[in-house]
């Protein structure tokens, strides 16, 4: 058995160093290290997967036909901002969706902003509405987008719900008991406890999408539970940032959550309720979205965040809840920083996940001492992910700085071009610096033995953190 293993590992495994750490664990602890390299170092989502890539690339194709891809890349921008050229051509290679143009895209602040205009998307909704989430709470803030989510099956609308397995366990019961109870098609991705029907313990759906009638959309990193509505004043507050998208780009949405649909029900999402012919509209934002996870599409989103750093030639602003980026994504942001770029990273404080603010500060050196900026925000925790480039460039999304986002969940992030969106961020950014701290080396540096021997011991299990 261990024979066999270390033969899977030496051959299948992309990282040398997560190879020679599985080897060594089957080598070390017999039959154990074996096991567990069988539950959790087996990347079994990509055969599955591959059975179901025909209709993918079928759908695909339609989505690239469209009237509305941006041409020349110089051409869509300003002759100040005409180097993200660069990105945009890099971004095409890395996902088969085109450059949008005509979009608007709106940011809305913690469920405050974003929830009650998703309800009032749903309750408009007259053909279709789908709805792909992580954490889907059964609480109050929940039970309100699932009494929408009925009325609009009562209408005659039709509606589609994907709950990742574990997220909807994060309330009991789970969420998906009511969505059925209330006659809500609905399906957990990934479910099973059984090891031969779960493709992969650790892959999760991270995606957030909500798309109606295949015009209006959605997206961003919140989850649906009542903390994020800040004005109630929930026990323990999370801020966080979506996004309002209206115009083509909504059609790239759609696919991605048919895609994950049919992945896991076996039903195809096709025809005009669900993909609508989209009128152009004044939207001033193009935009794509780049898919990205554990089968056809890995390292999309670290690629894209390489590109966008690479490109960078004034400002990189960076916000996310849980940094961890491995050691390729550490020289891209310290190789930046030393072309002159100003990067900030903003961070929480106060983090909700402790193990993964001890695993970051392990290493937070290691972008210090080449001249980025750390920032930490005070309570409440944001939960928000962005990043602007040289004040034009805007992705957003799902995906965290670490590396279960980036090596193990199904992400999604957008790929925005348009200055005004870039200054409504940077504005956001700047409210969440004004009573920031700054972060520097000597404070990591003082950090007391015992304190860098725990971050240090945590950071080892920073892959599954």
């Amino acid at each position: 058995m261990s024979l066999v293993a270390t033969g899977h590992a030496i051959i299948y495994k992309r990282d040398s160093r997560a190879a020679i750490a599985w080897v060594g664990l089957i080598w070390l602890v017999p039959f154990v290290g074996t096991v567990l390299y069988v539950l959790l170092g087996i990347n079994r989502v990509r055969r599955r997967a591959s059975g179901l890539r025909n209709p993918y690339a079928r759908r695909d194709d339609q989505a690239n036909d469209t009237a509305h891809a941006a041409g020349d890349p110089s051409a869509l921008l300003s002759s100040e901002h005409r180097h993200l050229a660069e990105m945009i051509r890099l971004a095409g290679r890395l996902t088969r969706f085109p450059l949008l143009t005509g979009n608007h895209i709106e940011p809305l602040r913690n469920g405050d902003e974003a929830y009650p205009a998703m309800l009032d998307a749903i309750d408009g909704a007259e053909q279709s509405v789908t709805l792909c989430t992580y954490i889907f709470d059964n609480d109050a803030v929940g039970r309100r987008f699932v009494d929408a989510l009925a009325r609009a099956v009562h209408r005659g609308v039709e509606v589609r719900v994907l709950v990742d397995a574990v997220g909807a366990r994060y309330s009991m019961p789970p969420i998906t008991s009511e969505l059925q109870r209330q006659g809500v098609p609905s399906a957990r991705f990934m479910s099973g406890l059984l090891t031969w029907r779960t493709p992969y313990l650790n892959l999760r759906n991270h995606r957030k999408i909500l798309v109606v009638d295949g015009r209006t959309g959605f997206t961003g990193g919140m989850n649906i539970r009542a903390g994020h509505v800040i004005v109630e004043g929930h026990a323990h507050p999370t801020c966080d940032t979506h996004f309002r998208a209206d115009g083509p780009v909504v059609s790239q949405l759609q696919h991605v959550f048919a895609d994950d649909w049919e992945f896991t029900t076996g039903e195809s999402l096709e025809g005009d309720r669900w993909f609508p012919a989209i009128e152009s509209r004044d939207g001033t934002v193009a935009a794509r979205v780049i898919r990205d996870g554990p089968d056809h599409d890995m390292d999309r989103m670290t690629m894209a965040f390489q590109g966008a750093l690479a490109v960078a030639r004034n400002s990189v602003r960076i916000v996310t809840p849980y940094f961890l980026p491995d050691r390729s994504l550490i020289s891209a942001l310290n190789m930046c920083a030393l072309r002159g770029v100003r990067v900030d990273i903003v961070l929480p404080q106060e983090n909700n996940l402790k193990l993964v603010a001890w695993a970051a500060m392990a290493q937070m050196w290691q972008v210090l001492e080449w001249g980025c900026r750390v920032w930490m925000t005070r309570a409440p925790f944001d939960h928000s992910k962005l990043m602007v480039v040289d004040d034009a460039l805007s992705l957003i999304g799902s995906s965290n700085w670490d590396p279960r986002s980036l090596r193990l969940n199904f992400e999604l992030g957008v790929e925005c071009y348009s200055t005004d969106l870039a200054r409504r961020l940077n504005e956001q950014i700047d409210v969440g610096l004004v009573n920031a701290h700054e972060l520097t080396l000597d404070e990591v540096n003082a950090r007391s033995l015992p304190i860098k021997l725990r971050d240090g011991v945590v950071r080892l299990a920073a892959p599954y953190l």
